[in-house]
């Protein structure tokens, strides 16, 4: 340990030893509405320096060289930067803005701000060394997407199974979602199931990310805990300069006339000299809805006829509500050093009604009831059985099933330069829940009825009975079930990079 203690020790001399020698220069790109630019292409010259900026639109190249170098900064939409700059030993910082590119021609087409975030992703694809999709905060608010699942089912290559219509869990490739990674800026989101590895895409609002990177294929740099692919959200970053917006909207579901009602709020500014930003914002969504749900299994007679052997009937009555609270900041010690904190509150509630009634045959071909034209008109020796899933009608149940679904994560990270050599460090707590608390299930039915039988609309087949609720005599349920579930993840990473040159322009 002390071997090994020294060694490093010696490296961070060298490394120190190497910058004091040399220079370095850090840039930040930024755009008309002081918002970071991602994925621009910035190249020094003479010399065989390049790279792009990463998500908080900043590029640190060290270990230079000082002297005079031409800077050349390009970006997908925006007008190409090209300058003189000079290279101090002690560092350069330097702060560029971009300007919307200016078309001329026969014609001129122009573009809203709903194409700045577009650039932006473009930009961060084209230049990703890996098989990427990037979509941004702009493109996902094109859409009404209340969960970040149904904002990245667009992307070609994913699928996603929903619950209630909404989209929950992710396939990548056709890829299940236990083979799938999900993570947030870079580090593991655990499961609020806590008995898989499922990640609940619609346990996290739109509005509290900012881009979503979707990787179809895992690769050297990323953590080995997935065969298909990975999803890493990334959450909103400190702007430059003074930002406060909200959004208020509201909508309608007929199916149960019920009411959704959304709004958000960003605010975020730099102060101490521009070297600490902060960034908080919060997410509020309800939504009324339900649904009205039919499945059958189909059987034949000897003579071919069709009747129906089960016939499930379910109306749930379901009330969403997702809450999101995140905050973010950044602080620049210097050129060379920048310090992250990052932490995420995200709970939803579920509430839901079911109501099931179910009918099927229990007999054999005997049972079967023929018209005059030999058409099955229903069957005796049915069963039919009602069944009701709820809770009590007390607190937050207010007599429905509940489940309460919670996400909490806080990160510190930290990014250093040590001339050529880059650290990255970060470690981070998080944990998921799950809770049922009071979810009741009743259910009773009776067998030998006669169950009628109208398929006169294939599409919409019904199954009736003339059984009294008085006349029921089997109780099949009668349970009271509390769930209360978690998956805690404590990690750290510490990630060293050094740049090696095999042929040298």
């Amino acid at each position: 340990m002390s071997k090994l203690m020294t060694l490093c020790a010696m490296l961070l001399l060298f490394c120190a030893t190497t910058f004091g020698q040399k220079g370095a220069f850090k840039l930040k790109v930024k755009d008309e509405d002081n918002l970071n630019l991602p994925g621009a292409s910035v190249k020094l010259s003479p010399g065989n320096y390049s790279g792009t900026t990463n998500q908080y639109g900043e590029i640190l190249i060290a270990n230079i060289p000082s002297g005079e170098y031409t800077l050349s900064i390009s970006y997908i939409g925006y007008g190409s930067v090209e300058k003189k700059i000079d290279i101090q030993p002690n560092g350069t910082e330097l702060i560029e803005t971009l300007s919307s590119k200016a078309v001329t021609g026969a014609e001129v087409v122009v573009m809203g701000d709903r194409l700045k975030g577009q650039a932006r992703a473009l930009n961060q694809q084209k230049n990703s060394d890996r098989v990427t999709n990037i979509i941004s905060a702009d493109q996902m608010g094109r859409f009404p997407d209340g969960n970040i699942g149904d904002a990245i089912k667009r992307v070609p290559g994913i699928t996603m199974q929903n619950d209630q219509g909404e989209a929950r869990n992710i396939i990548v490739r056709g890829m299940g979602p236990e083979f799938n990674s999900v993570t947030m800026n870079g580090e593991r989101i655990p499961s609020a199931e806590g008995d898989n590895r499922r990640i609940q895409m619609d346990l996290i609002p739109t509005d509290m990310i900012q881009t979503v990177e979707v990787s179809k294929t895992l690769t050297a740099d990323m953590d080995a805990d997935a065969i298909g692919g990975s999803v890493n959200l990334i959450t909103r970053t400190a702007p430059n300069g003074l930002r406060l917006s909200g959004t208020v909207a509201g909508g309608f579901n007929p199916i149960r006339d019920g009411f959704i009602g959304t709004a958000n709020f960003i605010a975020g500014s730099r102060t101490a000299n521009k070297k600490l930003g902060y960034v908080v914002s919060g997410s509020f969504n309800r939504n009324d809805f339900g649904s009205d749900n039919l499945e059958a299994a189909w059987a034949k007679d000897a003579n071919g006829k069709l009747y129906i052997n089960d016939h499930d009937l379910r109306i749930y009555d379901v009330i969403r509500v997702r809450r999101s609270v995140t905050t973010t900041l950044d602080y620049s010690i210097n050129k060379l050093n920048t310090l992250y904190l990052t932490g995420a509150y995200t709970w939803r509630d579920d509430k839901e009604n079911r109501f099931r009634l179910r009918h099927r045959a229990r007999g054999g071909a005997g049972d079967l009831i023929y018209d005059a034209n030999g058409d099955i008109t229903g069957y005796n020796n049915g069963e039919v059985l009602r069944q009701t899933k709820g809770g009590i009608n007390t607190g937050r149940n207010d007599g429905r099933r509940l489940e309460d679904q919670r996400v909490r994560s806080l990160a510190l990270r930290g990014d250093h330069q040590w001339g050529k050599l880059k650290t990255n460090w970060s470690v981070q707590l998080a944990k998921a829940s799950e809770k049922r608390p009071n979810e009741r299930y009743v259910a009773m039915g009776r067998r030998g009825i006669t169950v009628n039988q109208n398929i006169s609309e294939a599409e919409y087949p019904l199954l009736t009975d003339n059984t009294p609720l008085s006349s029921y005599t089997r109780m099949d349920e009668l349970t009271e079930q509390f769930q209360d579930q978690f998956e805690r993840d404590i990690n750290s990473r510490l990630d060293f990079s050094l740049p090696l040159s095999i042929v040298k322009n």
